[in-house]
């Protein structure tokens, strides 16, 4: 007599391996003075600390806090600051997703320095989730120099909330399973924990869900899912579940593509000419284009904005923007600059002190579903694909900006500034690090 074997699947454990500090953490593996030394990365222009030290932190540096703000206390404590290297970040955010591919092919990249895995499949090959975790810590560790925490639990929500528990709490060693905790003691943690440190609550959300009296994890883990929906969306909904167990969010084995792409930095000194705004336009649609091009998108619409400072009182104030429309989506980094320089000449007033100014592409398709206009100019089509295509190469193999559009300047007197920068150790010869 034959009997169907019912299939048995095997639930889901997620890990989120998240890197510490992880601007600093770059910083220290090609420094190591640097380490137990108080110290904060900088965003654009050097403006504001966006990466503390634990020891800055301690100090009562504040996430977003300006630097000028900051002199005296680092003067006092003897803090260093440093200019954003997104160049070592991102190569060092790739290194790491590298090193954890070696643990399991099933992993989603959610930030630069986090990244969520599903471990069920590979768990027999250690004594406990737990042991795989510390694994990953001292992979990531030897071969890379980056500490990091680990969360393991049954759904991305809970997993995210381990993660936070193994970087708060010192009995964890850094690894939190929550699978390894007795029940008890898991419903005492979650009563301990604020329910604006659950994954996607954030400040406005936790203060609705106060209102309703619901201010833990635990709170938000007995609510009734269909209560929480009623107040807020489907999205809250799938959070609540997550945190009693239920998985509700699988790995996005591939990031989806951006529905708009936008590049926009403050100048490193005050703008007042129209020549460096087209400029620093142009600069700006070089990067957004290559983007666009990395995801085979086209793009059918341009949004063009500049603004002074609004943070100084005595200056007179002006911003302006403006939406135009192709008439063909496009990927040509040329036409796309044309348009945007054209919309820039058109929004400048003389007289005013620039701070920032940007580009977004809107309305994106993908390149390779695009309906051909009858019509069109097919040769000169080809002829961009594949100018656009080498100058990808060029600079994906000799660095950004090794080919650039003349229309973005030389001078670039408006240049963002970086007078702190640490060098490029792994993408740059003649910045890599000189062993004697």
């Amino acid at each position: 007599m034959e009997t169907n074997a019912k299939e048995i699947k095997t639930k889901p454990i997620f890990a989120l391996v998240d890197v510490n500090n992880f601007y600093v953490s770059c910083e220290r593996v090609f420094n190591p003075r640097l380490e137990g030394v108080p110290m904060v990365v900088l965003s654009n222009n050097d403006g504001c600390a966006v990466a503390r030290s634990a020891e800055a932190k301690a100090l009562g540096v504040k996430m977003g806090e300006p630097w000028h703000k900051l002199k005296d206390l680092a003067k006092q404590h003897g803090i260093l600051a440093y200019s954003s290297n997104y160049t070592l970040y991102g190569d060092m955010s790739q290194r790491a997703v590298e090193v954890l591919s070696t643990f399991t092919p099933n992993l989603e990249v959610y930030s630069v320095d986090e990244s969520f895995l599903q471990i069920e499949s590979v768990l027999k090959l250690y004594p406990s989730a737990t042991d795989m975790g510390h694994h990953m810590r001292e992979r990531m560790r030897q071969w890379l120099g980056l500490p990091v925490c680990v969360g393991i639990g049954p759904t991305k929500t809970l997993a995210k909330l381990a993660n936070h528990m193994a970087k708060k709490m010192l009995q964890f060693n850094g690894v939190c399973d929550l699978h390894a905790i007795p029940r008890a003691e898991r419903v005492q943690l979650m009563a301990t924990i604020d329910v604006s440190e659950v994954w996607g609550v954030g400040r406005r959300v936790a203060a609705r869900l106060n209102e309703m009296g619901i201010y833990t994890v635990l709170d938000l883990r007995n609510a009734k899912p269909a209560e929480i929906r009623k107040h807020f969306n489907v999205v809250m909904e799938r959070t609540c579940q997550e945190l009693r167990g239920v998985p509700c969010l699988e790995l996005e084995d591939v990031a989806p593509d951006k529905q708009q792409i936008m590049s926009s930095k403050s100048f490193g000194q005050p703008v007042t000419e129209v020549s460096d705004l087209c400029e620093a336009i142009s600069a700006y649609v070089e990067r957004a284009a290559q983007k666009l091009r990395a995801q085979q998108s086209l793009t059918g619409g341009l949004y063009v904005f500049l603004r002074t400072n609004p943070f100084d009182p005595k200056a007179a104030q002006y911003s302006a923007n403006h939406h135009v429309s192709f008439g063909v989506p496009t990927d040509d980094t040329r036409l796309i600059s044309d348009l945007a320089v054209q919309v820039i000449k058109h929004l400048f007033k003389p007289g005013f002190v620039y701070k920032k100014a940007g580009v977004m592409l809107t309305g994106l398709s993908e390149k390779a579903s695009h309906q051909h206009d009858l019509f069109a100019d097919t040769a000169g089509q080809d002829k961009s694909a594949k100018l656009m295509k080498a100058l990808d190469e060029i600079n994906g193999r000799f660095g950004r900006d090794s080919l650039i559009c003349a229309s973005s300047g030389f001078d670039r007197r408006w240049a963002m500034r970086c007078s702190n920068r640490s060098p490029k150790y792994t993408t740059c010869w003649s910045e890599a690090p000189i062993v004697f």
